[in-house]
């Protein structure tokens, strides 16, 4: 075995020349939170012109030059303060900034309130628009439990990554937006969607707005996107198996229209011809403004760093919001992608070939065997529908609907088979055309009730889901050549593929699903709560020619505590959460049918989460043990339902903003995913593919406040520990540290944004295998209107 392998991985992470360092800083910043205490202290509250907390104003002493901002109460305070008299000045971001004189004595409790001229909804709207990175330690969600739950009152670990973070970050695509969750890896999928790896396990883009969705073959455009959560776990309990992977489950939220109207036009340009145009177009279509409208569009277009491909993509999303009453709302959105691009080649290495990593191949980094008239042209058609209705002050009803329709028109997909570091097998397969429609409609009953002193956070819900999958079609992948690649060669083009491919078409069995779920937050105390969950799921799949149909029931039970130790502060949880994986029955070689049980895994988990200095800060660290018992194997042709599987390791994430201008996030994962049990006992005790042990990430930035107010600047870092691609442990993608950095100057109106990726040039590979892109550069100019 390799040497850096046969080492413990976390010693091969933290010595010799594989330390990334910025993992550090972290710790000296989170110093700046726990300087020494003085006697004066000034506190206080903002309220809106409704009466309501206004979180996130900027409350400052001039003469002191001290600032600060509200948390999620409004509330705000000032330690370690001279004795005297000082102008106290709270300020939102468009209100005319207000006034109080203050005088501090030592000893007293110094207090001061202010209230805006905005109303709450007025206060949110400006939220909305602005590029502040006010919510980066902000993880308010009515997803991830479907009910509103306080990060310190759930069990269950996520993370949230903000659209201020991706602006400040010039994101473009979700493979960069997700690496800011501990843990998480992104690859492309040589169909062409996108994989994202966490907790030892690949999860797709199967979420949106709570409701299943899919991104396998056309992949997204993330311009329509206010935030990703990423749910740590198995999670079929509330999301089902459509849904989540036994890792976790990552759900896009979309942007919501606001009650006032506003314009943003972006246009991004960068290495290898990146050309993006986008625009978020905002505005109330009568005048009470109960009927609101947005629409967001996307175009982009870009070269690959590879001697062929390409990738060009547009997008447009329109979204409405009628407001009936004061009970009653709809919203009605909708997102049409469209795709051309080219996919991924797909490498393997033979056993004998002498090759333990891509990079002892014999092929130049920037070039491509394949040219890019072997491309793919997809498109996707998603409609999201709610209506919300308060039934009373405690209880409510939310009807959703949503069709997501992902279709191929074709798709060429490259393979590449190496026999030794020069000699490569060349294949390409094409795809399509596909359709595949999914549809689901789920009713859920929000309520809050008190059963003597002990007061209980209720969800109940129903989900139908129906899967058509009517028309699929197909070319036989096609061998081409076998070539030396140290030698001049031809890339393949797709008219020698078309002359060679034999089309086939078959047809694929719908399925049907219906579904019941409960949750129970029962507080026993303020501060001790438990979460009570359970899901029934009634799985069936159709008869299709000559194949029969199957039917199957899963239960799918989860278990949370929590113990808040210092009030809204500080909480210690555990949790028990199950997910699972419907299987067809099996036809033995002696003609027996075995009927298999849904593969389940089971995750324990126990941490601590913290929210300091008034939301400053928020931290999250936990230790996790999956496992899988019931996977199917194969002995002598014979198939078995006891295969087994173990994943366990950390999460650590920290995000806060210490000062005023200045904000840190950075993560930590590790990962031990390995093969217990299995058909072939060789690899028994082996890790599993495509987890990675170690990953890390770290994103600072500072924006001066003052002289030059609005300039900033951006740094950090991605680090990824090798990988085994194959479950026999010789081969593997190497270890990386990406570096990038930032350089922006944002005003009430316009933004300019620079951005360097992989700063060292480093030359690296995904988890599939996929050369990334060497150092590259973009721009950003946008305008506010």
């Amino acid at each position: 075995m390799l040497k850096n392998l046969q080492k413990g991985r976390f010693g091969a992470f933290c010595s010799g020349n594989k330390r990334p360092l910025f993992l550090l800083l972290p710790v000296f910043l989170l110093l700046s939170f726990t300087a020494a205490a003085q006697n004066v202290v000034l506190s206080g509250d903002v309220k809106t012109a409704d009466g309501k907390p206004a979180d996130f104003i900027t409350v400052s002493i001039p003469e002191l030059n001290k600032s600060t901002l509200t948390n999620e109460k409004g509330e705000f305070s000032f330690n370690r303060l001279p004795v005297g008299s000082f102008k106290v000045v709270a300020k939102g971001l468009t209100a005319i900034a207000l006034e109080q004189q203050v005088t501090l004595i030592a000893g007293n409790k110094n207090k001061v309130s202010f209230t805006l001229s905005e109303t709450s909804r007025q206060l949110e709207e400006v939220h909305i628009l602005s590029s502040k990175t006010k919510k980066l330690a902000s993880k308010k969600t009515d997803y991830v439990a479907r009910m509103p739950l306080e990060n310190l009152e759930n069990p269950q670990v996520y993370s949230v990554v903000s659209k201020e973070l991706l602006k400040e970050q010039l994101t473009v695509d979700i493979k960069s937006a997700v690496q800011n969750t501990p843990g998480a890896v992104a690859y492309n999928y040589p169909a062409g969607g996108v994989g994202i790896a966490f907790r030892g396990f690949i999860s797709g883009v199967n979420a949106r707005n709570g409701m299943e969705t899919s991104a396998s073959r056309s992949s997204l455009d993330i311009s329509n996107v206010e935030r990703i959560e990423v749910l740590k776990g198995p999670s079929g309990t509330l999301f089902g198996s459509a849904v989540s992977s036994f890792g976790g489950v990552v759900n896009l939220v979309t942007k919501k229209p606001f009650d006032t109207t506003a314009v943003e036009i972006a246009y991004t340009g960068g290495s290898y011809n990146l050309n993006r145009l986008t625009a978020d177009v905002n505005t109330p279509l009568n005048k009470d403004k109960s009927i609101l409208f947005r629409i967001n569009l996307a175009v982009n277009k870009e070269a690959s760093f590879l001697s062929y491909g390409f990738n060009n993509t547009y997008m447009i999303a329109p979204t409405l919001t009628y407001k009936v009453s004061d009970k009653l709302t709809f919203n009605l959105d909708a997102e049409l992608f469209n795709a051309n691009t080219t996919r991924r080649t797909y490498n393997t290495y033979a056993a004998n070939s002498g090759i333990h990593t891509p990079g002892e191949v014999l092929l130049d980094y920037r070039t491509s065997m394949f040219h890019d008239d072997n491309s793919g042209k997809t498109s996707a058609s998603k409609v999201f529908a709610q209506a919300a209705y308060e039934i009373s002050d405690n209880w409510k009803s939310t009807t959703l609907f949503s069709f997501v329709g992902e279709d191929v028109d074709y798709s060429y997909q490259s393979y590449a088979n190496w026999t030794s570091p020069s000699q490569v097998t060349r294949q390409v397969g094409l795809w399509g055309p596909i359709s595949n429609n999914y549809t689901n409609i789920q009713e859920n009953i929000n309520g809050q009730f008190s059963t003597g002193s002990i007061k209980h956070k209720f969800l109940g819900g129903l989900n139908y889901r129906f899967y058509d999958g009517s028309r699929r079609a197909g070319g036989n992948v096609l061998t081409l050549d076998n070539i030396d690649v140290t030698k001049t060669f031809a890339p393949i083009r797709r008219k020698a593929v078309d002359a060679g491919l034999v089309y086939y078409t078959s047809a694929v069995a719908d399925q049907e699903t219906w579904s019941a779920y409960a949750s129970d937050v029962v507080n026993f105390t303020d501060r001790l709560s438990a979460m009570l969950s359970l899901r029934l799921d009634r799985f069936s799949r159709r008869k299709v020619a000559t194949t029969e149909g199957f039917q199957q029931t899963a239960l799918s039970p989860k278990l949370g505590l929590v113990y808040q130790v210092i009030k809204d502060k500080v909480s210690l949880f555990g949790n028990y959460m199950n997910g699972f994986q419907n299987l067809a029955p099996v036809t033995q070689p002696d003609g027996s049918t075995l009927v298999l049980d849904p593969i389940y895994a089971v995750q324990y988990e126990g941490g601590v989460k913290a929210e300091l200095f008034n939301k400053k800060l928020s931290a999250t660290a936990s230790y996790y043990h999956i496992a899988i018992d019931n996977a199917t194997r194969v002995e002598g042709n014979f198939t078995l339902q006891d295969g087994k599987q173990k994943s366990k390791g950390i999460d650590l994430e920290l995000i806060g903003n210490p000062i005023a201008g200045l904000s840190i996030v950075a993560g930590y994962a590790y990962n031990d995913n390995r093969i217990v049990k299995s058909s072939n006992p060789a690899i028994e005790g082996n890790k599993a593919v495509s987890s990675p042990e170690n990953v890390a990430n770290f994103w600072v930035t500072y924006t001066l406040q003052h002289q030059l107010k609005g300039l900033g600047l951006g740094f950090g870092a991605n680090y990824v520990d090798d990988n085994f691609f194959t479950a026999e442990n010789t081969f593997y993608m190497p270890s990386y540290t990406v570096y990038d950095a930032t350089l922006f100057y944002e005003q009430p109106k316009w933004r300019l944004g620079l951005k360097m990726n992989n700063i060292s040039n480093r030359k690296y590979w995904d988890l599939g295998g996929n050369a990334q892109a060497p150092r590259n550069a973009m721009a950003s100019l946008s305008f506010k209107f």
